[in-house]
């Protein structure tokens, strides 16, 4: 059986390069980014992760909070409208 590209040692200027596990991060909701950004708050807070990165984070997790959010009222939006055209 052939071995993931991933199972090989990768090696870059002259240093062994590990894989990080990236974690399953549910960002599906406003709620879930609010989680999650209190997570890095508390990592930040307790000195467990970096302030600058988890800035750099949060803001992230801001972006994709506001796309949920425009997601949504995009959708409520064209209710509305169709809504409204059939009473028209």
């Amino acid at each position: 059986m052939a071995k993931k590209a991933a199972d090989y040692p990768v090696i870059h200027e002259g240093q062994l390069l590990r894989a990080v596990p990236t974690p399953q991060l549910k960002l599906a909701t406003i709620d879930d980014c609010r989680r999650e950004m209190a997570r890095v708050y508390r990592d930040a807070r307790t000195g467990v992760a970096d302030t600058a990165n988890a800035s750099r984070l949060v803001y992230m997790l801001t972006s994709i909070a506001k796309m949920i959010e425009i997601g949504q009222l995009e959708q409520r939006l064209t209710i509305l409208e169709e809504h409204s055209n059939g009473r028209t």
